[in-house]
């Protein structure tokens, strides 16, 4: 796995010379529970997921180290004919029901997230634990997020990242946001190890 920002960079314009990439299948899978408003992409990569919701009428917000892959992210959206606009910081984003991409190069080590801003939010194949009290704040009421990456299983596989660190233990993303109403949750052990919550934000009201 890449392990700094140049690395990513090469790994996302190699990326780009192949066709575009499908969204993750766990989105397409699950999309009747995912909600149709303002939605962050946490390192979004070339944005096979935010270009997806986006065409879905979103606005998303799709937020990556690498400013090759957010370089790609553009010339696709754009390409779809998606408004696109760049914001310099989380704290200029408020959320909108307005079809498009907001695009931010951010270092996510270092990153605030904004609080009640977004209806869903989507982490796919990336770990940061310090962020996990982050995204439950982001959420809005009845906000959902949808977390999927790579447990310890995957050790006994090919591909993936090798850092302990940056795997799940076994069974941990179920207990990883006891606020959160679990919708849906999966862990796979078959050719790849991945664990898959969904998780609804619940309202003041319960």
């Amino acid at each position: 796995m890449p392990s700094n920002q140049a690395e990513w960079d090469a790994k996302h314009r190699l990326a780009a010379e192949a066709t575009a990439s499908e969204p993750a299948g766990i989105v397409r899978e699950l999309l009747p529970l995912l909600p149709s408003g303002p939605a962050l992409d946490i390192a979004c990569g070339t944005g096979r997921n935010a270009v997806f919701l986006a065409g879905r009428g979103q606005h998303v917000t799709a937020v990556d180290f690498s400013g090759a892959a957010l370089d790609i992210l553009e010339v696709r959206a754009r390409g779809m004919h998606f408004p696109v606009s760049h914001v310099k910081s989380l704290h200029d984003v408020h959320g909108t029901h307005r079809q498009g991409l907001e695009l931010l190069h951010a270092d996510l080590e270092r990153a605030h997230l904004p609080a009640h801003a977004f209806d869903l939010i989507l982490c796919i194949q990336f770990l940061q634990r310090s962020l996990f009290p982050q995204m439950v704040r982001a959420l809005r009421p009845n906000g959902v997020l949808l977390l999927e990456t790579f447990t310890r299983a995957q050790l006994e596989f090919p591909g993936g990242p090798r850092n302990p660190a940056y795997l799940l233990e076994i069974g941990e993303l179920r207990e990883a946001f006891p606020s959160l109403c679990v919708l849906f949750y999966r862990e796979l052990r078959a050719g790849q190890g991945i664990a898959s919550l969904v998780a609804r934000k619940r309202d003041k009201h319960g």
